[in-house]
């Protein structure tokens, strides 16, 4: 993998990767000169126990831009900026313009509540210059760069003091709210280990002390034996609905050997979890016969310093679509009370997605 790291006008930092060599007169571009609003900060849930996030200045942030608006062609427009160059590269990484933590967030306010400095880091990651592309239609080659990409960037930004954990996310669909169409993800580096990820890292734990192996090797190899709710397999990952899928269609992508994070995930693991990723995609988009609305999250080990052979890197997708009969929105239970209903169960769900044949597709 090659990559070349610049530093925009505005300060924000740009790290282009591609397999291929990448040429040295490209150029960052930025909206301006001016460095971004860095005013993000904490505060503390009393009743919950976790932080909550204040980032105001993303109220002026990119808002679904025209359909002929190319992220990568020169523009003075302030409201659909130009971010990545044009150019002979695969990948871009960028600092966010309206970042939720950054390394120099200011002091924060005042408050009847304890508060703290939001540090870290909020990036972009763009899959492809095709504006038009997924993720899940990309070629696995891409798709396995797009795996480094991750891994060097979870190494890097796992190196930061200020740093406890990376957490690497698509949110995909105006459904979920996203705000630009141009096919990307996001990471955020958090000064703290979030909670949902928290949670799982807290199960694990007691099941790798109590078991002395990895929870989520031990789901998965259950999984395989039962064969009811497999999506893909290969030697290296696996793709499936889990027996305690909260959503419809919920589905989780994991190598099936214990992996903490992606800095443990070896060349043949990123070819399975490729090829597991595409698969998954493919019959989201095949199923409902359009580009299908979901938030993938990836789950792995924090960057805390300590070790943690409970972890079990892995991909889980939630999708946010909703057909009469098929998906519900999240009402009161589930986002005020933590408490899923639902109206389906896994293995009616799945399949449906186990009948979507993508053989041919997965190159």
């Amino acid at each position: 993998m090659q990559k070349r790291s610049l530093k925009k006008p505005d300060g924000r930092g740009l790290w282009l990767y591609s397999r291929a060599p990448i040429p040295e007169d490209i150029e960052a571009p930025s909206p301006g000169a001016t460095p971004p609003a860095r005013s993000a900060h904490l505060r503390w849930h009393p009743l919950r126990g976790e932080w909550v996030t204040y980032a105001t200045h993303r109220q002026a942030r990119t808002f679904l831009p025209p359909p002929e608006y190319n992220p990568l062609a020169p523009t003075t427009d302030p409201r659909h900026p130009t971010e990545v160059p044009a150019g002979a590269y695969d990948v871009a990484v960028f600092e966010n313009l309206f970042p939720s933590f950054a390394a120099d967030p200011g002091p924060p306010p005042r408050s009847i509540v304890e508060t703290r400095p939001a540090f870290g880091s909020a990036e972009v990651v763009v899959f492809t210059q095709d504006a038009s592309a997924s993720l899940g239609s990309l070629p696995l080659e891409r798709i396995a760069l797009i795996l480094e990409v991750w891994r060097d960037r979870y190494i890097e930004l796992g190196r930061r003091d200020d740093v406890e954990y990376v957490l690497v996310f698509e949110n995909r669909g105006v459904e979920v709210g996203v705000t630009l169409h141009h096919p990307h993800g996001q990471i955020y580096a958090y000064p703290f280990v979030p909670p949902v990820p928290a949670r799982e890292l807290e199960r694990q734990r007691a099941h790798y002390d109590q078991h002395g192996r990895n929870l989520l090797e031990s789901l998965i190899e259950t999984e395989l034996e039962e064969r009811r709710r497999i999506l893909y397999e290969d030697e290296m990952a696996v793709a499936f609905m889990p027996a305690f899928a909260r959503y419809a269609y919920e589905v989780w992508v994991a190598p099936r050997r214990a992996c903490a994070s992606f800095r443990q995930m070896e060349p043949a693991i990123c070819g399975g979890l490729a090829r597991a990723l595409k698969t998954t995609l493919l019959k989201f988009d095949r199923l409902w016969g359009r580009p299908f609305p979901y938030v993938m999250v990836v789950h792995q080990a924090p960057t805390d310093g300590a070790d943690h052979p409970e972890a079990h890197l892995h991909f889980e997708f939630y999708p946010a679509y909703r057909m009469p009969g098929r998906l519900k929105y999240l009402a009161g239970s589930e986002l005020g009370g933590g408490v899923f209903t639902s109206d389906t169960v896994p293995e009616e769900k799945v399949a449906e997605l186990q009948a979507v044949d993508v053989s041919g597709e997965l190159t």
